[in-house]
């Protein structure tokens, strides 16, 4: 299994980490991008791992040219944090799981190009979603690698990241295999986070309003010449 090249003089040349590209064909294509990589991102936080997008993997060692850049990719066993780049040959670890947000006119390099290429390399997993539903009838397609070779995914799980998929309109859900739970995308979060702010608050101000009853029943018995501390 190739997982990079070599040459003598890597250490002159220059890896660039843009190519001054617009990241994304569409906005739905970079909404998908960005929601399944701040997912994975909080999926993730606390492991020994990493999770990139729209980055440039550098495979072959002396050849700036030779690269790819990923929608998302998920690589294990490495320090966790971004990269301007990504190089296999210095991190040692070739990435476990690619997502590449497919379309018409990406078509033939997704599923072909870069198809052999991460097969070649030997990334595990590697899932199209074509969140347009432009060529995909099921919007989302996944390929894992037996031996030397993919195969088509069949039951909508990814075996690196313990997680099943399910199209979600134009997102990808994810679905923790443990539990069921499913891993909230930025908006289900902040929706979350501002019903817990207002039951929080709700429970505050039942708290503050039973305190206030207790107390207006503290005046009356004192009123009446009864001491409610000493009953």
């Amino acid at each position: 299994m190739t997982t990079s090249l070599s040459h003598p003089q890597s250490k002159t040349l220059f890896y660039p980490s843009s190519d001054g590209k617009p990241v994304a064909e569409t906005y739905l294509h970079l909404y998908a991008l960005l929601v399944t990589l701040e997912v994975l991102k909080q999926y993730l936080r606390g492991q020994r791992a990493t999770v990139l997008g729209n980055q440039f993997l550098y495979y072959a060692e002396g050849f700036p040219r030779l690269r790819v850049a990923p929608d998302v990719m998920v690589i294990f066993d490495v320090e966790p944090g971004g990269r301007d780049n990504y190089k296999i040959w210095e991190e040692k670890q070739v990435p476990a799981v690619i997502f590449e947000m497919t379309s018409k006119s990406t078509k033939h390099e997704d599923l072909v190009e870069k198809k052999k290429l991460y097969e070649r390399l030997g990334v595990q997993e590697y899932w199209l979603f074509d969140p347009k539903r432009e060529w995909i009838k099921s919007q989302l397609r996944g390929y894992r690698l037996r031996g030397d070779n993919y195969q088509q995914i069949t039951d909508s799980r990814s075996e690196p990241l313990k997680l099943r998929l399910q199209v979600e309109g134009e997102l990808i859900g994810f679905y923790r295999e443990d539990t069921g739970e499913k891993l909230l995308m930025p908006e289900e979060l902040a929706d979350a986070l501002a019903q817990e702010r207002l039951a929080r608050e709700q429970e505050r101000l039942a708290r503050e309003q039973a305190e206030a009853q207790v107390e207006r029943l503290k005046a009356q018995l004192r009123s009446l010449g009864v001491d409610p501390d000493v009953i």
